[in-house]
C-alpha cells in the first residue's frame, strides 16, 4: 500500500485543479444565470467534485491512487 505522503503527492495537483475549476464552473454559471442560491452552488460543487475523478479516469490522467484494478 502507498503511504499517505505518496497518496498526498498524487493527489494534491488534482485538488487544485479542482478546486480552480470549480470556481470557474461558479463564476460561469453566475454570469450566465444570475446569482444562484446556496443550495444550487452546493449542487454544482458536488457535480464537479464527484465528476471530476470520472473524467480525469476518461482522459487517462489520473493519479495512480484513483486507478481502479
Amino acid at each position: 500500500m502507498t503511504d499517505t505522503a505518496e497518496k498526498i503527492r498524487q493527489l494534491a495537483p488534482h485538488w487544485g485543479v479542482m478546486f480552480v475549476v470549480m470556481f470557474v464552473v461558479l463564476a460561469i454559471v453566475e454570469r450566465v444565470v444570475g446569482s444562484l442560491s446556496f443550495l444550487a452552488s452546493m449542487l454544482l460543487v458536488f457535480v464537479v467534485a464527484f465528476g471530476y475523478p470520472i473524467v480525469v479516469r476518461a482522459l487517462g490522467v489520473a493519479p495512480p491512487i484513483w486507478q481502479r484494478p
